[in-house]
This record gives C-alpha cells, sequence and structure tokens, in this order.
C-alpha cells in the first residue's frame, strides 16, 4: 500500500504528474517544489471577503473564496470552489484541489491536498498527501518531524525502511476520517477509508477500511457536596 495508485485516485487531482515515477507516494513530496516552480503562475480567479494576504506565485481557481486573515505566502496552486477561511495560513510549497476546505487557523506546508479533501479547524498538515474527501476533524494534527536525529522510516516486510526524508507527516487515503485531536506521528500511512477515532495518537501503517478506536478507561463518581 506504498504505490500512489495504492492510496489514491489519481483521477481525482489536476496534479497527478507529480507522482510521475514515484515508485513510494512519499516520493511526491520532494517533487511539489519543482513541480510548483514551472507551473504556480500568478492567477487569481478567487474571491475575497475581507482582506488576505498572496504572495507571488499563487494561482487560484474560479469560485474559491478567501476569507479575512488569510495568508497564502506560495508557491502554492489551490483549485476552484474552495473555502479558505478566516486566518488559515498557506505556507510554501502547497497544492490545493478543487472544493476544498482549509479552515480557521489550519496550517499547511509542502502538502497535497486532493479533490474534496477537509482540513476545517485547527489543523496542522506538514510534509503530507491528503487523498480524496479525507477528512480530518478539529484539532487534528499532523507531526512531520521526529524528536531523534535521522530520516523518517516506515515499516516494510517487518523492517524499517529509510524513507530518505527529515520531515513527513502522513499519507491519507482516499475517503479517510481522522477524529478530533487525533494525532499523527511522522511517517504514518492511513489506507483508503480508514478511521481515527478522536483523541488517539497514531503511528505507522493502518490498511484500509480499518478503524483505531481509543479504549482508555473512564471513571464515573458522585459528586460530593461543596466538593468535586
Amino acid at each position: 500500500m506504498f504505490e500512489p495508485r495504492e492510496l489514491f485516485d489519481l483521477s481525482q487531482t489536476g496534479h497527478a504528474a507529480v507522482f510521475d515515477g514515484c515508485k513510494f507516494a512519499w516520493e511526491a513530496l520532494g517533487k511539489i517544489a519543482s513541480y510548483l516552480g514551472s507551473r504556480a503562475q500568478p492567477q487569481l480567479r478567487n474571491r475575497c471577503d475581507g482582506t488576505a494576504y498572496i504572495g507571488e506565485h499563487v494561482s487560484i481557481g474560479e469560485g474559491t473564496v478567501l476569507e479575512d486573515g488569510v495568508m497564502i505566502l506560495g508557491p502554492a496552486i489551490i483549485g476552484r470552489n474552495c473555502q479558505i477561511r478566516h486566518n488559515a495560513y498557506i505556507r510554501q510549497n502547497v497544492i490545493i484541489g478543487d472544493d476544498c476546505v482549509v479552515g480557521n487557523a489550519t496550517e499547511i506546508k509542502n502538502s497535497i491536498l486532493f479533490n474534496k479533501a477537509d482540513a476545517p479547524h485547527f489543523n496542522y498538515v506538514g510534509d503530507s498527501i491528503l487523498g480524496f474527501h479525507a477528512h480530518l476533524g478539529a484539532g487534528v494534527k499532523i507531526s512531520n518531524f521526529k524528536i531523534f536525529p535521522g530520516n523518517i522510516t516506515v515499516e516494510m516486510d517487518g523492517q524499517p525502511f529509510d524513507t530518505g526524508l527529515r520531515k513527513f507527516g502522513a499519507l491519507l487515503g482516499d475517503e479517510c476520517e481522522v477524529g478530533c485531536n487525533a494525532v499523527l506521528s511522522p511517517g504514518s500511512i492511513l489506507g483508503r477509508a480508514s478511521v481515527i477515532y478522536p483523541n488517539v495518537v497514531w503511528r505507522g501503517i493502518l490498511p484500509e477500511r480499518m478503524i483505531v478506536k481509543n479504549k482508555a478507561a473512564q471513571e464515573v463518581t458522585h459528586r460530593r457536596p461543596g466538593g468535586s
């Protein structure tokens, strides 16, 4: 499940060419900058509801709305009919498809969002790929940098495999759902239509159509008069 077509419907992005020659889907992360370097021409067909900062080498499609306080540094390509909500921060080397949502206080850098992907509330998406119709709950963070030295590894055939990337967040296959306040550790790979429940800290590979549940025990007691 490491090949691009095993995770993503490449017809659901206008930028499938960034995956050309990639044996492993994460290799596209290292190609975003060069891809945008030749394609991110200034072209703004969006509407602004308020004041937004738009840097050089930013292309935005028709029907996309930027709310007040948005900052787009670029280079970036943003598709049609997207919602880029209040105080969203889109940094360098970002490709966003059609009908996507980037929400309040969400930060994105060096990442690809396929069509209809949503990062709508207080999310961090760094060095990651969100597949078609993938959705992040409020407060989901994708960690892209490990504490200890060395490149990010993934498990392959029971052994750690060096991705060659010092920064690598997550690959979310098409139609993945990640619940509120979950954290995806560096190098996480979620198969198509998989689900991460709220508050889960996930690390590793999750096959398609699987669910990760948080079953932490809770204690329920009587409330004492005058106390807690």
